[in-house]
């Protein structure tokens, strides 16, 4: 994998700082005046599980904690997580995506976790693991056109999702999740824990310690 640095934390519950690829904020336009959508705002939604693939009572859990704006946490998500998805989760192994915008972008650190939820909330989650990778390929192209078309091409009203990043209806679910990353010690995306333990954010590492807890 070529992260071999994340950024870190500059104090307990304090902003994180980005190095490493992870600094600056992603280019984007956030304007609205190329879409007939309905922007207008409606009702934050306070709670939403964490998305998941593999079974609810699965012995042995995988968290990963990304920003979608973080070049290292698309080097995780396009490189390392397919082969995770694919030859671990199932059985008794379930994957659990959470959101910490360190953030990398002012905007679309929280915008595309925004939208990726809003998916998730009105479809199920396995259309948001597909629409993760959607936005994940086009890291740097960031627009809220495109944040709406790319949730057309996986089956989820665009319009909504575009309503939903442009208004931050899930701020309080992204907040949330970013806390619980930081009362868990993460200091840097991507971060992945198994059964509670930090591990390197590869496949292979990912591997071992899923062997080592079902063992």
């Amino acid at each position: 994998m070529h992260t071999t640095r994340r950024a870190l934390l500059t104090g307990a519950g304090a902003t994180l700082a980005a190095t490493a690829g992870c600094l600056g904020s992603v280019t984007g336009s956030g304007g609205s005046s190329d879409t007939d959508c309905d922007l207008s705002a409606r009702p934050t939604v306070e709670s939403l599980p964490a998305p998941a693939l593999g079974p609810e009572d699965a012995s042995v859990t995988v968290m990963a904690f990304e920003d979608f704006s973080c070049p290292h946490c698309q080097t995780y998500h396009l490189e390392e997580f397919p082969a995770i998805e694919r030859d671990l989760v199932g059985g008794d192994v379930r994957y659990e995506h959470h959101d910490l915008p360190i953030p990398v972008s002012q905007q679309w650190s929280w915008a595309a976790a925004g939208a990726a939820r809003a998916v998730q909330d009105s479809t199920d989650d396995e259309t948001f693991f597909a629409y993760a990778k959607s936005l994940f390929e086009n890291q740097g192209s960031y627009s809220m056109s495109l944040v709406e078309s790319l949730a057309n091409d996986v089956g989820a009203d665009g319009c909504d999702v575009r309503a939903a990043a442009a208004n931050d209806r899930y701020r309080p679910v992204l907040e949330a999740d970013r806390q619980r990353g930081l009362d868990m010690g993460v200091q840097g995306t991507p971060t992945v824990f198994v059964n509670g333990r930090e591990v390197n954010p590869t496949f292979d590492a990912v591997r071992s310690a899923v062997e080592g807890a079902q063992s």
